[in-house]
């Protein structure tokens, strides 16, 4: 875990995240930018402004400390996107949430209060058989208007850390989320974990209803092959406390 730094926020939530199944779109910044919050920009990487879909696993998920019975271990899937704020250190490269599908009811509600994040509550499921060291396949399953719809990713070899500069460093080391509120403001939010091992996945698919999950805006982009996927091992991980910017 990075050193905290002396300036951040409480403790909101602590947990683990592992086995992150990434697949990165390319996507029109004018698909995006309504969804901008104040204060922060569109972020891109090598002129490409990406949207990223996300399956992984939440543990030893604890809320201010407390451990919730039957809410410590959960699938999450999400659509993000990337953008940036300027800082007192320099640039923040956060992540912005389209969309957040976990599968307890109890969950999604404290994530919608809290944040304003637009969290929803579905049947979900998961299949991992990865290993570090020779890689594997991982799925994420969650039903939507009657059917199981997934993610897959399969990786070989030993995962690596992301190269500096690379896409994947692009992709996987962001260290801040923005959320729109409702009268139009923005909240921040810091994230912290350490640098995380990386496969770039041989083959991934997307496997649903992508205008009735996100809208009929995505439905070209993410009906298409990915740019890139990518799968990461995960770490323990601090959610900040929610400060807001604009």
């Amino acid at each position: 875990m990075k050193p905290p730094d002396p300036s951040a926020r409480g403790a909101f939530l602590t947990a683990e995240w592992r086995w992150l199944a990434m697949l990165n779109y390319q996507v029109p910044p004018a698909l995006l930018r309504p969804l901008v919050p104040a204060g922060t920009e569109l972020d891109e990487w090598g002129g490409v402004t990406y949207a990223s879909v996300v399956g992984f696993m939440f543990l030893r998920t604890r809320v201010l400390g407390v451990p919730i019975p039957f809410h410590r271990d959960f699938e999450e899937l999400n659509l993000r996107f990337y953008v940036r704020r300027k800082g007192p250190e320099g640039w923040r490269r956060g992540v912005v949430f389209v969309k957040e599908i976990v599968p307890r009811f109890a969950i999604a509600a404290v994530a919608r209060w809290v944040y304003n994040e637009n969290y929803a509550a579905l049947p979900m499921r998961h299949r991992n058989d990865v290993r570090a060291d020779s890689g594997g396949s991982v799925e994420y399953g969650w039903r939507h208007r009657g059917r199981w719809c997934t993610l897959r990713a399969s990786v070989a070899g030993p995962a690596a850390p992301a190269a500096e500069g690379s896409e994947a460093e692009f992709i996987t080391e962001h260290y801040w989320g923005y959320a729109r509120q409702r009268d139009g403001g923005t909240v921040e939010y810091q994230v912290e974990h350490p640098r995380w091992k990386v496969w770039r996945a041989e083959s991934a698919t997307l496997d649903c209803d992508v205008a009735a999950l996100y809208g009929p805006a995505f439905a070209e982009c993410l009906s298409a092959p990915p740019r890139s996927a990518l799968l990461a091992d995960g770490s323990p991980i601090v959610v900040r406390k929610a400060a807001r910017i604009a």
